[in-house]
């Protein structure tokens, strides 16, 4: 360790001795791996890893004296302070205004790569901060930082903070994909071994080094061709590629030379999709990639995308223009000022930051600010009115209109991601039926109704005391879906109306008590079909030779399978069989939470599973859950929908989240297939104030 760094890290340490992170680890261990990451990730100097221990020691304690440093590495931390001093809300989550803070609060180019850095140990580590502090920096992140990196030509930084952002985004997705790929590992392998087995003896002729690698999209680049492209994963054409790395001297003529030898070998070999040729040695990208890119056929019918390129080429494609100085390990200074020349540039010139390389903000959902910096998410297309429902229900019933970035608004203002927003109230403001057309949020739309029909709600209150005594006395249960099924028949939409008509005494409580004796009796009589059965069928081999488990076809060899109960795989969900030591093979689906875990753990008890080419029955077992508002009306469209398609109910539960103004609806079912129940979760969705549906 150079003097200067260990003389900033003993300062550190010395400093912020008691402060401790999230989980109770000492605070220094975020500067020492902040450090690790400027030094062995982007070859910085010794001068840019004693800013980051300065820059944390004055960040928290603005006192300490630091004459005794040189002034750049002073003038660095003093920068890192300041823009770590940037709130969310300064930006307006754009990548421009944060680039022109940057340059505004340091001049030094150094400090944006370091800054990055830092959010990048950050991700890292996001498991250790409180919920609402992880989730402002995933949104941080996503917006800001990832858009920073790319244009700095931090791209493995970047792929990296994508994948952290994807994980904990959409961690279902993140899942299924990772777990896809996992399961795909040894077929890319295989793919590899056999395809430059024709290749060999002619490369060797020719007195070729390389070295063979595979290239996988990450999970997140994956999602996005799927998102962008919109295919399943096994529609994603490039997931991976096989690379050639040859290792030769860097010498620009010799280099083109041998990478077009190698692409003539190939092409020999395995027909080329000429239209799908990409030539980024005679023209490099503007940020200096270069490589051939070539898609060919194998024997099996099958393309592959082949990359050829140098071992200087892949280092510097890999490490981005950060890569420039640090080539084998030699830093030169020259290229290093080069390379932060450009670096400032980037920092200072506003450029396109649109494109399919970069993420793309949730568009279902936009985020806002108070006027002291707290982030609030809200959906698509809210006003300045579901925005002061969310701050309280006492703010938005008497809201009279707002200010949006300093300008006054009325209560429908639209607004949209980055707007800070401030509320202005009124005490003889109320609610009227027209504010229902101005907001989209639940939260507020159930305030409003509860607001609007407090009356109605009085009255549903003793309606419900009424016949909640009289029930107790009679010693009789009423479920929810009794409640459900007398309602429909007496064409109630709302929970609210049907108890106030209790109080009203429009509806008699004695016909309630002989609707719940008849049910009772009809239970009796063995109407209920009691608990779902087991499911467990004969597994069947393919007769291809590959073996590949095939549930419910012919040709039974007399091995026992389940469907798993954790995860309760669907005719036609993309599954895969691990096998146990008791119960015979366990199927369960690609997305299962414990997924990952059986393949990391046991690779060797995982088994390629696939279904016959038609259900053979409809006996699976499907739960999902649903929020919706609460209104009754939503109930029994739900129970009409459930009843058009396929499938058998088993059993329907509601649960009101006060909290949040919903209700939680879990609904279990038997279907035939997952396509089947696909249709059921589409037409669930398409109801109008169903907020979410998922499977469990």
């Amino acid at each position: 360790m150079e003097e200067v760094v260990k003389r900033a890290r003993e300062l550190a340490a010395s400093v912020l001795g008691g402060e401790t992170r999230f989980d109770g680890t000492p605070f220094i261990e975020h500067p020492d791996k902040v450090a690790a990451i400027v030094e062995d990730e982007l070859g910085l100097p010794a001068d840019c890893v004693a800013a980051v221990y300065l820059h944390e020691a004055t960040r928290i304690h603005p006192e300490v004296d630091l004459s005794a440093f040189p002034q750049d590495i002073r003038l660095m931390a003093e920068g890192l302070n300041r823009i770590s001093t940037i709130r969310p809300k300064d930006t307006r989550l754009e990548a421009e205004n944060y680039k022109k803070l940057i340059v505004q609060y340091s001049s030094d180019p150094r400090v944006a790569v370091i800054k990055i850095a830092d959010r990048l140990e950050v991700m890292r580590s996001l498991s250790i901060f409180p919920k609402a502090q992880r989730e402002q920096k995933i949104l941080e992140t996503l917006m800001l930082y990832i858009p920073l990196a790319h244009q700095l030509g931090l791209y493995n930084m970047k792929r990296e903070l994508e994948d952290i952002y994807f994980r904990y985004a959409d961690p279902v997705q993140y899942r299924a994909i990772t777990n896809k790929l996992k399961a795909t590992e040894r077929d890319r392998e295989r793919l590899m071994t056999e395809f430059i087995q024709p290749l060999k003896q002619k490369l060797s002729d020719a007195g070729i080094e390389y070295k063979l690698k595979i290239r996988t999209k990450t999970a997140y680049s994956i999602y996005r061709k799927m998102q962008v492209q919109h295919v399943p994963f096994e529609g994603v054409y490039d997931v991976f590629a096989i690379r050639f790395i040859i290792d030769c001297e860097p010498d620009p003529v010799l280099e083109k030379d041998l990478c077009w030898k190698v692409y003539s070998y190939v092409t020999e070999e395995y027909e080329p999709d000429t239209a799908r040729l990409r030539d980024w040695l005679t023209t490099p990208r503007p940020n200096g990639y270069e490589s051939l890119h070539i898609t060919v056929k194998n024997a099996r019918g099958a393309y592959v995308e082949v990359q050829i390129r140098t071992k200087r080429m892949d280092y510097e494609a890999e490490n981005g223009n950060a890569a420039h100085w640090a080539y084998k390990g030699v830093r030169h200074e020259a290229t290093l000022d080069r390379w932060l020349t450009s670096v400032r540039y980037a920092l200072e010139h506003p450029s396109d930051m649109k494109g399919e390389d970069l993420p793309q903000p949730p568009e279902d959902e936009i985020f806002v600010f108070t006027p002291t910096g707290e982030l609030r998410i809200l959906s698509k297309g809210a006003s300045v009115l579901d925005f002061a429902f969310n701050i309280h229900s006492n703010i938005g019933i008497h809201c009279l209109g707002g200010k949006v970035n300093g300008k006054g608004v009325s209560i429908k203002e639209r607004l949209k991601t980055g707007d800070v927003v401030e509320i202005t109230t009124g005490k003889n403001q109320h609610p009227t039926r027209q504010w229902l057309d101005w907001v989209v949020t639940s939260k507020a739309r159930t305030k409003i109704k509860q607001e609007l029909d407090a009356e109605e709600r009085k009255l549903a209150a003793d309606g419900r005391e009424l016949l909640e005594r009289r029930l107790r006395n009679w010693k009789l249960e009423w479920p929810d879906d009794l409640q459900t099924e007398y309602m429909k028949q007496h064409k109630y939409s709302a929970v609210i109306s049907f108890m106030a008509d209790i109080a009203r005494e429009v509806i008699d409580i004695n016909d309630i008590k002989s609707f719940i004796l008849q049910k009772k009796e009809a239970v009796a009589a063995g109407t209920d079909h009691g608990d779902l059965p087991v499911i467990n069928r004969k597994l069947d081999y393919s007769s291809s030779g590959d073996e590949i488990l095939v549930l419910n076809a012919r040709n039974v060899r007399g091995l026992d399978y389940k469907l798993s109960k954790c995860c309760n795989p669907v005719f036609g969900d993309d599954v895969f069989g691990f096998v146990t030591r008791t119960d015979g093979i366990k199927i369960h689906r690609i997305s299962c939470p414990n997924a990952a875990r059986l393949m990391e753990r046991y690779p060797y008890r995982i088994q390629k599973v696939v279904w016959q080419e038609t259900a053979s029955s409809g006996d699976f077992q499907a739960t999902l859950s649903i929020t919706a508002e609460k209104d009754q009306a939503i109930l029994a469209s739900i129970m009409e929908v459930i009843g058009s398609f396929k499938v058998s109910l088993r059993s329907f539960n509601v649960a009101e989240n006060s909290r949040e103004g919903t209700n939680e609806i879990s609904v279990r079912m038997l279907v035939p297939s997952n396509m089947e129940l696909d249709k059921v979760v589409s037409q669930i969705s398409a109801i109008r104030r169903v907020l979410r549906v998922k499977r469990v």
